[in-house]
């Protein structure tokens, strides 16, 4: 089993979602077909045409969006005079709700990488109504401790590295929040600081991945650097703006809201998330979920055997 072939929009557009933004949008595949949504990684990332290929186009209507800031949403988070309040989880929830409703869609199949499996599973645990089945790879939750693990608690699996990450940032900032610290370069007024956070920053998400590639050509375009770095401190540094009870984690508290909801979660064994258990914990408290193990692979959707599984998960919802 393969990923389908590579196909094109039919249509897209721009949607004005309010503060000023507007969020670009794609369809493809079958426009009378099983709608599904795709949330990117990041947050910040952008989509890619990739994803496209995950869906039978000619069972599903395929949604693509760029969430605010990111991709060719407007403004971008690069420029520093976007304003970043108004780019917060019940936000992005809102353009989900404000989009589905443009396309004319009653409910959709939610598909999510990464920060965009956060996004899905709060937009499900909020608008149960609208979400048919949920595809997750690369599973978060959102969770403080989960932040926490990636910025601080790797640091002694990866010691050269985090001594260049933490480095970067002021003797006063390096015992606290490392994130919310970053994000604190990130807003300089002065570009060269900006973009010495931004590089250090992508340096410690490239090294913190345990399995191949070791390397990401994304990070070293400026512009897609600095936005991104921009966004994930900016979810990072505040709780991912879940609200309060974030250091139990808001998400898998919530996990029964999603109990007719079916799931697949696709997880790497090597995803070094994994060392906190919350794709365990998450399956284990959402009756409706099938969890998926890829022996030897990392935080890496794009991995042959992730793509698999996240084909025959597509494939065994088209008819549902």
């Amino acid at each position: 089993m393969g990923l389908y072939p590579e196909i094109e929009p039919y249509d897209h557009g721009m949607l004005d979602v309010g503060d000023g933004n507007r969020v670009y949008w794609e369809t493809s595949g079958n426009p009378d077909g099983k709608p599904a949504v795709v949330l990117h990684g990041g947050p910040g990332s952008g989509c890619t045409p990739w994803a496209r290929r995950l869906f039978d186009p000619a069972l599903y209507r395929i949604v693509l969006l760029d969430q605010r800031g990111a991709g060719r949403s407007t403004p971008p988070a690069s420029a520093y005079d976007t304003d970043m309040s108004v780019n917060t989880t019940p936000h992005l929830i809102a353009d989900l709700e404000l989009l589905r409703r443009h396309l004319g869609i009653e409910r959709w199949l939610v598909r999510g990488l990464s920060f965009g499996s956060v996004l899905g599973l709060r937009y499900a645990q909020t608008h149960p109504e609208a979400v048919t089945e949920l595809v997750l790879v690369g599973v978060a939750t959102g969770s403080n401790p989960e932040v926490a693990l990636l910025t601080r608690g790797l640091g002694k699996m990866f010691p050269d590295a985090f001594e260049r990450f933490v480095g970067e940032l002021p003797v006063e900032e390096r015992s606290g929040n490392l994130a919310a610290a970053y994000n604190r370069l990130l807003e300089s007024p002065d570009p060269e600081v900006r973009a010495r956070a931004a590089r250090a920053w992508t340096d410690w998400e490239t090294a913190i991945e345990p399995s191949p590639p070791r390397s990401v050509p994304r990070y070293e375009d400026p512009v897609f650097r600095q936005g991104f770095a921009r966004t994930v401190t900016h979810y990072w540094g505040n709780g991912h703006f879940l609200g309060e009870g974030n250091d139990e984690g808001v998400v898998l508290r919530d996990a029964p809201l999603l109990k007719d909801i079916p799931g697949t979660l696709v997880q790497g064994s090597l995803d070094l998330g994994n060392l906190l258990g919350t794709v365990w914990r998450l399956h284990r408290a959402w009756p409706g979920s099938e969890l998926v193990l890829i022996d030897d692979v990392g935080h890496n959707a794009g991995a042959p055997d992730v793509a698999q599984a996240l084909v025959a998960a597509t494939d065994k919802y088209a008819r549902r």
